[in-house]
C-alpha cells in the first residue's frame, strides 16, 4: 500500500508539473503571437511609408531633371 500510494503521490506530482508547463506555454505563445501581430503591423505601416517616401522622391527627381535641355546652362558658359 505504502509503494502505491507512494507512485501515486508521484504521478500527482507529475501532473500537477506537467499542467504547470502547459500553462506556461501557453500564455508565452499567446505572448508569442501578440508579439508577431504586433511587428507585422509595424511592418505594415513600414512598408506603406516607404512606398510613400519613394513616391515622393520619384517625384522630385521628376521635377528636378524633366528636362535637361529646359535648364540654363551652368554658369561657367
Amino acid at each position: 500500500m505504502i509503494a502505491a500510494d507512494h507512485s501515486k503521490n508521484r504521478l500527482e506530482q507529475r501532473l500537477v508539473e506537467l499542467e504547470t508547463r502547459v500553462t506556461f506555454q501557453e500564455q508565452a505563445l499567446a505572448e508569442l503571437s501578440a508579439a508577431l501581430a504586433d511587428a507585422r503591423i509595424e511592418n505594415s505601416r513600414n512598408a506603406e511609408l516607404l512606398r510613400a517616401v519613394l513616391t515622393d522622391l520619384h517625384k522630385v527627381r521628376s521635377a528636378l531633371y524633366a528636362d535637361p535641355e529646359s535648364e540654363p546652362p551652368p554658369p561657367h558658359y
